[in-house]
């Protein structure tokens, strides 16, 4: 069985050529560097180096050998980093932090698709509103979060933008408002306003717009259930501010979407701390810039 210690020693000595130096590169003695290096000529029974002085210079069949020798070193080094990376796989779950629309997003497709390509990892999904998804990943509570965001320049995280949206009205069909092509938030301040918790996020434009209206719009719902919003509005109970991809329609025929003048953009993306780098964490960012490019290009 062939010593890797050994190994290294002979292919660094033969790439310095000299004794000291790769005694310094290995941390190791030169006594250590020559006793090594007569180990493997006795074991393999073979002459490795000319020496001179401290001076070495391969033989031929040092040369014939060192190929070999630095192939198996390259395989003994990927096959540690394979159980580095099965190890690391198999520890503490990949923690993952939505926000609740997560079903109407490309987003959605792309964590299943993970889970179902790389089943040995455990993941934990949950979802919550943007400002916590935020702090969670700021406190390292979580490893990567899906969340909407005004700006992309966050210097202490990595990001991967998937789709765009912008903020809409939801009416009832029968309202005054329904009669408009657009509404704008003056319009709003008189209304009964219905609200998914993580639409108005204090990252959201439209939050200091709301904080600054003379008259603040009366909200009667803030919850998680969009789709009991949408059942209210149907029935012409209130209206509702939302991301236009944040909810379906279907079987909701009493509800016109009307876009806000101005209007607020925001895109939809993954985020990790660049500072976290584990196994798990590469594995799935690198699947998810992948995904990313295949449905940017459907």
């Amino acid at each position: 069985m062939v010593d890797t210690k050994k190994l290294a020693v002979f292919i660094d000595l033969a790439e310095t050529q000299n004794y000291s130096q790769s005694a310094e590169r290995l941390f190791l003695s030169q006594s250590t560097i020559s006793k090594y290096i007569i180990a493997l000529e006795d074991e393999w029974k073979v002459k490795l180096f000319i020496r001179a002085h401290r001076q070495v210079k391969l033989t031929k069949t040092g040369m014939a050998l060192l190929p070999k020798a630095k192939e198996i070193l390259q395989q003994e080094n990927s096959l540690n980093q394979l159980i580095n990376h099965q190890v690391g796989l198999k520890g503490r779950p990949l923690v993952i932090k939505v926000l609740p629309s997560l079903s109407q997003y490309q987003a959605a497709h792309i964590i299943t698709n993970f889970a179902k390509n790389y089943p040995e990892i455990r993941l934990e999904l949950t979802e919550t509103n943007a400002d916590k998804l935020e702090h969670a990943l700021n406190h390292e509570k979580a490893d990567i979060i899906f969340t909407r965001i005004f700006n992309t320049n966050i210097p202490s995280c990595n990001i991967i933008t998937n789709e765009k949206d912008h903020l809409v009205a939801l009416v009832p069909k029968n309202s005054n408002l329904a009669q408009h092509d657009y509404i704008n938030y003056d319009m709003l301040k008189n209304e009964s306003i219905l609200l998914m918790k993580d639409t108005i996020s204090k990252s959201n434009p439209a939050s200091k717009i709301f904080q600054n209206m003379a008259l603040k719009p009366k909200i009667i719902y803030k919850g998680q259930r969009m789709n009991l919003i949408l059942d209210m509005i149907d029935q012409g109970v209130g209206i509702s501010i939302a991301m236009n991809k944040s909810f379906n329609l279907t079987d909701f025929n009493n509800i016109k979407v009307l876009p806000f003048i101005p209007k607020i953009n925001s895109q939809l993306a993954f985020l990790k701390r660049k500072d976290n780098t584990s196994n798990m964490v590469e594995l799935f960012w690198k699947f998810a810039l992948e995904q990313t490019e295949l449905l940017t290009n459907e």
